[in-house]
């Protein structure tokens, strides 16, 4: 008997009987699609409702009376000025100014964070945290095998949601959070997601993953052609790429600094000494010599991920991310280029499969959503 030694999240049964393609993901045994196939998952999400399982998430707890302080050091955003209930998009950065991992800070209370990073960077980032503290009081604890993680994203998402639990979801803002049940079940309901959508991820203890799951797709009316949908990886992909949102190991890593990311908004130097701040600080000063930029392609042709880019006949960069776009119905990319080529309109061409397809560069993000949320 041939035995996986890829990890599995609490879902993993639900995924193979409803169907789902696996793939390894970062060491984890994942559906990456389900019969509805990509295309169709990613436009339920856009219009309807998916169902998405990120229980391969790592979550570490933080607590104690310098929690703040500690988290602060590590991070590029602000954390101090998160008040209870309320989340906030982040990165741990190196002394480079590159990036370790992109995260989300949750503030509990003045002395409880709990951080949420990628599944395929927890090993790491739980090394590289523990490895940073110095003499702080803090207590840090790997919680990862303490939760489930199930995303419900789209314009439905509240409405099938709020059918389950009697926490006002319409009163939650975006990147904030309370703690309730959901079918009975006791749960952290987060306004967040990946997909560039409203919607909500809740956090559970792991045995109850399979009762949301089957809950949340009884109360959408799975099956139906306006029901929500389970969704794989490729739909979250695609899905995130529409909203240009940054994806680890491939727009961010350690060679990549977050003002070239566009992520400066995230990098508060102003909020006192961080890891990589002194860089950060200096390359804002310099001025970067690369920019990742959103490009569509003008010719037939998919950009993919690794392919080269091209100014009048000479390589400039690399794609770090290409795919159609179901839900545009264009086929787009994002890139590092040299700053003086990262314009909006600047004609560029990708080498797809050994021939050079025209594209330009347009603004990021692709597709953005009516914001008719409490923001």
């Amino acid at each position: 008997m041939i035995t996986s030694s890829l990890k599995q999240t609490p879902l993993h049964a639900m995924h193979v009987s409803t169907g789902g393609r696996m793939i390894d993901f970062g060491g984890w045994d994942m559906p990456v699609q389900y019969p509805l196939g990509t295309v169709q998952e990613h436009l339920h999400t856009r219009t309807h409702a998916g169902l998405f399982d990120v229980s391969h998430m790592g979550e570490f707890d933080v607590r104690g009376s310098e929690a703040i302080p500690f988290v602060n050091r590590l991070v590029s955003n602000d954390a101090s000025k998160l008040v209870d209930g309320q989340a906030q998009y982040s990165a741990l950065t190196t002394p480079q100014g590159t990036v370790v991992d992109d995260l989300l800070v949750y503030r509990f209370s003045e002395d409880h964070l709990l951080l949420v990073v990628n599944a395929s960077t927890t090993e790491k980032d739980w090394d590289w945290i523990i490895s940073h503290k110095r003499d702080e009081q803090v207590e840090l604890r790997n919680a990862s095998s303490e939760y489930c993680q199930i995303a419900l994203q789209g314009p439905d998402a509240l409405r099938i949601l709020q059918t389950l639990t009697d926490t006002s979801l319409d009163e939650i803002k975006y990147y904030h959070f309370r703690r309730g049940e959901v079918d009975g079940v006791s749960a952290i309901i987060s306004r967040t997601g990946y997909t560039g959508e409203d919607g909500f991820e809740v956090y559970a203890a792991p045995n109850a993953a399979e009762q949301l799951w089957k809950r949340i797709l009884d109360a959408g009316n799975y099956g139906a052609p306006e029901g929500v949908t389970p969704c794989g990886l490729a739909a979250r992909n695609t899905l995130r790429l529409e909203a240009a949102m940054a994806l680890y190991g491939h727009e961010i890593d350690d060679n990549t600094t977050l003002l070239e990311a566009n992520l400066g908004w995230i990098c508060k130097l102003n909020k006192g000494d961080f890891i990589g701040r002194e860089r950060l600080a200096a390359q804002k000063e310099e001025g970067v010599k690369r920019k990742l930029i959103g490009f569509e392609m003008t010719d037939r042709g998919i950009a993919r991920d690794g392919q080269a880019v091209f100014v009048g006949g000479s390589q400039v960069g690399l794609v770090t991310s290409g795919s159609p776009a179901p839900f545009l119905r264009k086929n787009i990319g994002l890139a590092y280029v040299p700053i003086e080529y990262a314009n909006v309109n600047q004609e560029i061409k990708i080498d797809v499969r050994g021939r050079a397809v025209d594209a330009r560069i347009v603004p990021v993000p692709f597709y953005k959503r009516d914001r008719k949320v409490n923001s």
